[in-house]
């Protein structure tokens, strides 16, 4: 007879997720990334559809609600994005987005354990980043001035390559923000976090030239767009593109090549990968150590190509 009641008082002081629709648990979730995490609208994005596809695979169940998933049925949820085709690098996206949510409950009391405990996706083929040798950064750069929007053209491009600017980064900068005369910009990066980054004196020269033509005052966009906003990411990785080929370089070149080259030029003559990371605004070191693995390749090419027994015999 005093079986159930104690049953339903463990049950009542259970964290009460069950009583959120799952939705709106994940609606206040990514508020909380937007406002208190300022995360950027393509993360974002990303934390949307990859919880969109946690309630899709829940909604098709009787067993199971995306707010008091089991961790049984997390890992069914994975096995299941797996066997749809997902890649392994998108399985651990998504597995991301599901972690961070669930920790993200736990720590404001909304259940009582984390179901994403101990479970790992697939591990993803590491993949080096496709980047510019040095004659061919330089060659990419030096676009001609005289040309339609040529100003303008080589003050992006030397800015791009001479600092290491995300895309986003660039498109938002206002002559405040560059300081020509010490030579540094003054960026707000992922995480509304802000690092200054040394400008060199090509790219000095070439900004120097671009407000001059443009008669910019501080307030203005150093490169604006349409209206005089701040210039599209899609309108800059569209002229990268064409001034590449144009340069003659027939790679498929977009912005973050040119912030790969950056990256890898500069840790490949220093060694320095603590002040890489700082230039680049890395919060996790592990994030720049990819350029090592570069620079290994090019020091391996180099041995293969020096040391008399280094090469193979070929068969």
């Amino acid at each position: 007879m005093n079986a159930r009641p104690k049953r339903n008082a463990r049950k009542n002081s259970a964290p009460r997720a069950g009583n959120v629709p799952a939705d709106n648990a994940i609606g206040e979730f990514l508020d909380h990334l937007k406002v208190e995490r300022a995360v950027s609208v393509h993360t974002l994005d990303a934390y949307r559809r990859d919880l969109d596809a946690l309630l899709q695979w829940t909604a098709g169940r009787d067993d199971a609600e995306a707010v008091t998933l089991q961790p049984a049925q997390l890992r069914a949820f994975v096995a299941a994005e797996h066997r749809r085709g997902l890649s392994p690098k998108s399985l651990q996206r998504r597995l991301s987005a599901c972690r961070s949510f669930y920790r993200w409950l736990l720590r404001h009391g909304r259940i009582a354990s984390d179901p994403s405990t101990g479970l790992r996706a697939p591990k993803a083929p590491r993949k080096l980043p496709q980047v510019l040798d040095a004659d061919e950064a330089v060659r990419l750069v030096e676009v001609p001035t005289d040309a339609p929007l040529g100003l303008r053209d080589r003050a992006l491009m030397e800015l791009f390559y001479s600092s290491g600017l995300r895309l986003s980064e660039l498109c938002a900068l206002r002559w405040r923000d560059l300081d020509l005369a010490e030579g540094f910009v003054t960026v707000i990066g992922k995480g509304s976090k802000e690092r200054k980054v040394p400008v060199g004196s090509h790219a000095r020269n070439a900004l120097a030239q671009w407000r001059a033509d443009q008669h910019a005052g501080d307030e203005a966009h150093v490169f604006p767009g349409r209206g005089g906003g701040a210039i599209s990411q899609r309108a800059v990785q569209i002229r990268i593109r064409q001034l590449a080929q144009r340069q003659g370089l027939f790679k498929h070149v977009h912005p973050h090549m040119l912030r790969h080259s950056f990256a890898s030029h500069i840790l490949e003559s220093s060694g320095d990968l603590r002040g890489v990371q700082e230039l680049l605004g890395h919060a996790d070191i592990a994030t720049t150590q990819i350029y090592t693995h570069l620079d290994f390749q090019h020091l391996a090419k180099v041995y293969d190509g020096a040391h008399p027994r280094a090469k193979r015999k070929k068969g």
